[in-house]
């Protein structure tokens, strides 16, 4: 089998040898490769994926680590690694993606990307492009950076003021209150220092800035309010005002399109909001922090249907996937200006923000956030307006009751995916949560023994459906009796294959193949006795059956 990829890539570049490829184009396509995200050159592999081999003079290449090292600022550390492909030698170049921007000795800095038809190439790395990087990385807060040509008279006493409101109405850090507006702006990161003067930094811009400043100063800040029924457009508003403002703004657009329903549960009437008010707030607060303010493009908020979708230009950061969004450190893309945002109230202060949208779709039935159609330009985050499903929400009352204390965001994501999946194992447990393998039992026994989760066999094939007393309490009876009679099923068709293929099969045999318990696969074999499916030989355990 074939070991060399059939195709460049991003992250895989080839090279051709036959005429002996120059150090110079040599250490160009390492750069190039380093300033991307890292990959592999092939060299001795033409551009169409034809295996030509290495020059003689390549054949030996203990030197060229050292020879690539030397010649690129800073020292690009690669792995050379010599393969074998039909008769010939080929050298894999493994390059680490680095977070600085790399050059080759003599200045050059390209970078590595996409065009538009997929194929890779590379281009001249401009020097602001360097502060994206860096920002991606985290080694960079372009939020608290002062902005070129800004003073303090481009900040609006009034502006000032909503702050302050906005720390009493949010319960901010009260002690905030009792600073004069030097003090405030300091204790903020809205001014820093600039010799002997203090100017605004983006952070105190994007708060207080007057608009006139912004749209000069920092031209990428702007907000979308859309509104779509089918294909016609119902609403579509702009805005480059300062966030507090629009804040403001956003919450007014969207109070009236958020209408709330109650129902009873017990003694208590319970509100059921079309969208809960602090998930919708996280939401747009993390389309601010995270967005990147180098790149031109609005954050957009847009409801189409019983779908909300916010989107921000710039990917997630370096460390940051769909795969670990549940579990991952806080890395806000803005440090300076998601500090501020805590201090004033306005996001979770522990940086869990994302456990918040998820809380507050899944408690009332919806559907996960979806983020799914985030890349490397953008994040673009599905939130589900559909009709809440009360008999879930009471479910979920009622447990939080027992304990004393909220569903753990686990439990939820647990309950309402099995809602939808209908059955999981372990490793499909895991991935939902985002955690290893090992630390779901935590998160999912607690949920069995309080009788919501019921568990099918024993082991590694353990797997979990919803308890048939919670399917009830959902009013899903005929759910679980389809789930258990399909297991019923399933159970028989492979204790038949397996004596058809070994003439014979045991307790053990049974409780290996199902994953099921003793007890279960003595009641399987004496059921499928009783209808005379099977026979069984011997007794005790000598026993086995044909």
């Amino acid at each position: 089998m074939r070991r060399i990829p059939l195709q460049e890539t991003l992250t895989c570049e080839f090279k051709s040898d036959r005429k002996c490829l120059s150090d110079s184009d040599l250490i160009e396509a390492v750069v190039c490769m380093a300033n991307g995200q890292g990959g592999q050159i092939y060299l001795g592999v033409e551009d169409d994926g034809q295996i030509t081999g290495l020059h003689a003079k390549h054949v030996h290449t203990d030197g060229l680590a050292a020879l690539i090292a030397n010649r690129t600022q800073p020292n690009v550390h690669v792995r050379v690694e010599l393969m074998q492909e039909d008769g010939l030698t080929v050298a894999c170049i493994s390059i680490p993606m680095y977070p600085q921007p790399v050059a080759t000795q003599d200045g050059m800095v390209k970078r590595r990307r996409l065009q538009s038809n997929g194929q890779p190439e590379c281009v001249p790395y401009l020097p602001h492009e360097f502060v994206v990087r860096q920002a991606h990385f985290g080694l960079l807060d372009v939020s608290a950076k002062p902005v070129a040509g800004a003073a303090i008279a481009d900040l609006d006493p009034i502006e000032r003021v909503r702050l302050r409101q906005f720390i009493q109405r949010f319960n901010g850090d009260q002690g905030l209150l009792e600073l004069d507006d030097s003090q405030l702006d300091a204790a903020l990161g809205l001014t820093v220092r600039l010799g002997n003067e203090h100017v605004p930094s983006l952070t105190g811009l994007l708060l207080l800035g007057y608009e006139s400043s912004l749209r000069l100063l920092v031209p990428t800040h702007e907000i979308a309010f859309q509104i779509l029924d089918g294909e016609e457009v119902r609403l579509n508003e702009f805005s480059r005002v300062p966030l507090l403002r629009a804040f403001e703004w956003i919450e007014t657009l969207f109070k009236p399109l958020n209408l709330e329903q109650e129902f009873q549960s017990g003694l208590f009437r319970v509100a059921i909001p079309k969208l809960d008010q602090r998930a919708f707030r996280e939401a747009v607060a993390n389309a601010i922090t995270h967005r990147d303010y180098s790149l031109r493009g609005a954050i957009h908020i847009r409801l189409a249907s019983d779908t909300l979708v916010i989107s921000n230009p710039g990917g997630f950061v370096e460390g940051v996937s769909l795969r670990n969004l549940l579990t991952t450190e806080p890395r806000p893309r803005n440090p300076a200006l998601a500090d501020a945002l805590k201090r004033i109230g306005l996001v979770e202060r522990t940086g869990r923000g994302v456990d918040l949208i998820y809380r507050g779709l899944l408690r009332y039935g919806r559907h996960n956030p979806d983020f799914s159609q985030s890349d490397s330009h953008s994040v673009v985050l599905r939130l589900s307006m559909a009709v809440a499903d009360e008999a879930f929400l009471k479910i979920v009352l009622e447990e939080e009751a027992r304990r004393g204390s909220v569903l753990p965001i686990d439990s939820l994501i647990i309950l309402a995916t099995l809602r939808e999946q209908r059955r999981a194992n372990t490793e499909q447990l895991a991935e939902w949560l985002q955690k290893d393998s090992s630390r779901i039992s935590a998160s999912v026994e607690p949920l069995v023994e309080s009788g919501l989760l019921q568990a099918h066999g024993t082991g590694r094939g353990r797997s979990y459906t919803l308890s048939v007393a919670l399917y009830r309490l959902l009013g899903q009876r005929a759910e679980y009796t389809r789930q258990a009679g399909f297991d019923r099923l399933q159970h028989e068709q492979l204790i038949r294959n397996f004596i058809k293929q070994n003439k014979r099969i045991t307790r053990q045999d049974v409780m290996d193949l199902c994953h099921l318990g003793p007890d279960q696969a003595y009641k399987t074999l004496k059921r499928l006795c009783d209808q005379g499916v099977i026979e069984k030989q011997g007794d005790r355990k000598a026993a086995y059956y044909t």
